[in-house]
């Protein structure tokens, strides 16, 4: 069977290339022959092992589309508007014009929303309406759509991300760090009308605050277009460069950096099941309701929202959850293997041989 995959993949985003190989993980023993639309069709060949079509050549994506037996959505927030509603439309698209092709068209692992604009929610609600099978990720992705007027009974499961292939903890990642001092990873993204203000003035006093307590507190750059730039302006505001983790090709790179970490503080939600799935803990904070539903679906503590948030507040709470750091590092291994098995439900709702 021949695959087009959709999404935000080969953007620089590590979040869903970790949604994509997590896919493509799930399905390596079905025989699909698989393409995926990309911005970088080189990275997507050399990292991946996938034919790549670029996602803005549009002759080449309707012939991607023709040549297809089925368009498959393997996940991610992209059916959103919260900056404009251009991503809505683009993935809108795709099915609309798979559709007139007559192609199986399948969103699995979504994370609907925020839709906010009349025109977001139309686009959405038509393009999951058109869906032959509907998958979410999280409960409220459910709410969302069901409040735009989508009629379907989708099944509700778990990110893509949890299918990725286990990662052992090998000789390499021993020496990230420095002299057995601990690292507590840092992920942060641009939020706020302040011009990232207030998570510049956080993050940055929390970085000291773990630098006077002995640990070596390292930023993650989980999206290059987004969380460089805010990274090198902490930087700026701590008086030179700050240990980070940046530049990154692929997940797995990151998920060798992460398994030595004592904890990761995270905004971004894929930040925080990468460290679940080598069994580091995170203290979430919450831009989103996608990172509140995360938090509770591996048992960790009700994340505190931006507004307002303190420094002093993220540390008590990291701090709080190492203490117990062994007993919750076991629960979330469990959990962890829990919820791959409820993100395989993403592709029982393909076609045979694919959902075998």
């Amino acid at each position: 069977m021949r695959l087009l995959l959709a999404g935000y993949f080969g953007c620089g985003n590590l979040g869903d290339d970790a949604i994509l190989l997590g896919f493509l993980n799930g399905i390596k023993d079905s025989g699909a022959e698989v393409k995926a639309l990309t911005a970088n069709v080189e990275l997507m060949m050399r990292h991946y092992g996938v034919l790549g079509v670029y996602r803005k050549d549009f002759g080449q994506v309707k012939k991607a589309i023709e040549e297809c037996d089925a368009l498959v959505f393997p996940g991610g927030s992209i059916f959103q508007d919260v900056t404009s509603t251009r991503s809505v439309a683009y993935y809108a698209k795709l099915v609309t014009d798979a559709k007139k092709a007559g192609k199986a068209v399948y969103l699995l692992g979504q994370g609907v929303g925020p839709l906010t604009g009349f025109l977001g929610k139309r686009l959405a609600k038509t393009a999951f309406q058109s869906a032959d099978a509907v998958v979410l990720r999280d409960p409220g992705s459910l709410s969302t759509l069901q409040s735009i007027g989508y009629r379907g009974q989708p099944k509700v499961a778990a990110d893509m991300a949890w299918l990725l292939p286990q990662y052992e903890i090998g000789e390499e990642s021993t020496s990230f760090g420095v002299a057995g001092t601990k690292t507590v990873g840092i992920s942060v993204r641009p939020w706020g009308k302040d011009k990232n203000k207030s998570v510049i003035n956080v993050f940055s006093t929390l970085a000291q605050m773990l630098t006077q307590k002995g640990y070596i507190p390292t930023f993650i750059e989980m999206d290059k277009e987004e969380d460089g730039p805010l990274i090198l302006d902490i930087a700026k505001t701590l008086g030179g460069k700050v240990p980070d983790i940046r530049n990154l090709s692929s997940p797995i790179q990151l998920q060798q950096r992460l398994a030595r970490m004592e904890c990761v503080v995270a905004m971004r939600l894929h930040a925080g099941i990468l460290a679940a799935t080598v069994g580091v803990p995170s203290f979430m904070v919450s831009y989103d309701p996608k990172v509140a539903a995360f938090a509770n679906s591996i048992g960790a503590p009700a994340p505190p929202t931006m507004q307002g948030l303190t420094a002093q507040r993220l540390f008590d709470g990291m701090t709080q959850m190492i203490k117990d750091r062994e007993r919750a590092s076991q629960a979330l291994c469990k959990r962890r293997d829990e919820l791959a098995q409820l993100a395989k439900q993403n592709l029982h709702v393909l076609p045979e041989p694919i959902c075998r």
